[in-house]
């Protein structure tokens, strides 16, 4: 599952940028969702930014791992590589425009909309 990271407080500098308070309510409800649907990954994976961090831990799924490969200008590979290398059921904490271009590349080709704490999710085989 793809997971771009929920509202954040505008300004600089960008990777220190919090969650609005409505972000950490997107993010809560999200994982509330989710849970409620049976999700149970296996593992969380987050940008190192912090916004993105903030967004994996209030999900409530299970600690967040960084990984410097979620970062701003991931590419669909880095997603991917990112997602096999912890197997299972991954949930993985980015940013856009990639978010949207890996569901894309790594999905049915339709690059889905990603408004803040928007998702996508996605079997890889």
């Amino acid at each position: 599952m793809i997971v771009r990271h929920a509202e954040a407080v505008a300004g600089q500098p960008d990777e220190l940028r919090p969650l609005t308070a409505g972000g950490r309510a997107q993010a809560r409800e999200l994982g509330r969702r989710l849970r409620a649907d049976g999700v149970e990954p296996d593992a969380v994976v987050s940008s190192p930014l912090l916004r993105a961090r903030e967004t994996a831990s209030a999900l409530g799924l299970g600690e967040p791992e960084i990984d410097e490969r979620l970062a701003p200008g991931a590419t669909p590979e880095d997603v991917r590589s990112v997602a096999e290398a912890y197997g299972g059921t991954v949930v993985l904490v980015g940013h856009q425009p990639d978010c949207g271009r890996a569901a894309a590349v790594l999905g049915d080709g339709t690059e889905p909309p990603f408004p803040p704490c928007g998702h996508a999710t996605l079997d890889l085989p």
